[in-house]
């Protein structure tokens, strides 16, 4: 079966819960029948009826049998031009920090805590420096 090309001017025309499209990796699904169905509830694809939803559907970390759906409902493929949104999320799959656990922090939140810790450590030496030569 030839895939058909959509435009995002074609979907953006497909935004309501009895016709409603989505744009995941460059790739239109027609989520019209599974809107009932999701397990986040309708209220999640309505938002992103008509648009490019990759960011939201990786930002969400779906299964491999949710993939295997998607996969069911797709009519076609993205044809980009001039002038369209740019993919927010670029790989299938992909997994986002935030998805890794991680929170972000990381290395830098080491990094002031070890900094403050100096910081407070050199403002007490030099505090009972100076008591010191008070009491002298």
């Amino acid at each position: 079966m030839a895939s058909k090309e959509f435009t995002y001017q074609d979907v953006a025309e497909h935004n309501t819960k009895k016709d409603l499209y989505v744009v995941i990796h460059d790739e239109v699904y027609d989520c019209t029948k599974f809107v009932d169905e999701h397990p986040g509830g309708e209220e999640v694809l309505l938002d992103v009826a008509g648009q490019d939803s990759t960011e939201a559907f990786e930002d969400v970390g779906h299964s491999d049998e949710a993939r295997e759906t998607l996969a069911a409902l797709k009519v076609g493929s993205l044809k980009r031009q001039a002038g369209d949104p740019k993919p927010k999320a670029s790989l299938p799959g992909a997994v986002t920090p935030a998805a890794q656990g991680g929170g972000g922090a990381g290395v830098g939140l080491y990094a002031v805590v070890a900094i403050g810790g100096l910081i407070a450590y050199a403002a007490y030496q030099y505090l009972q420096q100076q008591q010191a030569a008070q009491n002298a």
